[in-house]
C-alpha cells in the first residue's frame, strides 16, 4: 500500500507540480499553474481528491467501494479515493494521472508550453 510520503512525491514529480496550504495546516493542495489537481491530508485514513471526467467519475464509484464523490468538492467533477481501500497504486497512479493530465489540458497553450 501507498504511503502519504509516496503519493507525495508521485504528485509532485508531474511537470510544474507545487503544492501549498490555502485552507489550513492540514490539507495540502497540489496544483499546476495555479490550478488544483489534487488534495491529500497526512492522516489516518488516507484519502485523496482528484479530478476527474464526470462519466469515468461515475463508473469507479460503481466499481471500487474506495472511491466516493468527492469531499467538500464539486461531487460532479472531483473523487476521493480512500487509499487504504480497494483501489490498488497503479490504478491509484493513474488516477493521479488523469487528474493532472485534465488541468494540463484545460490550461492556455502559452501556459503548457512554460511548464511542459
Amino acid at each position: 500500500m501507498i504511503t502519504f510520503k509516496e503519493t507525495d512525491t508521485y504528485l509532485l514529480s508531474k511537470k510544474g507540480s507545487t503544492f501549498d496550504y490555502p485552507f489550513d495546516q492540514e490539507v495540502r493542495v497540489y496544483r499546476v499553474a495555479g490550478k488544483i489537481f489534487a488534495l491529500m491530508v497526512d492522516k489516518e485514513p488516507l484519502s485523496i481528491n482528484l479530478k476527474c471526467n464526470p462519466m469515468y467519475a461515475l463508473e469507479l464509484r460503481s466499481i471500487y467501494s474506495s472511491v466516493i464523490p468527492g469531499y467538500h468538492m464539486n461531487k460532479k467533477h472531483w473523487n476521493t479515493v480512500m487509499i487504504e481501500g480497494d483501489v490498488d497504486d497503479k490504478l491509484l497512479k493513474e488516477l493521479i494521472d488523469h487528474s493532472y493530465t485534465l488541468i494540463v489540458e484545460s490550461l492556455t497553450k502559452k501556459q503548457r508550453e512554460a511548464i511542459l
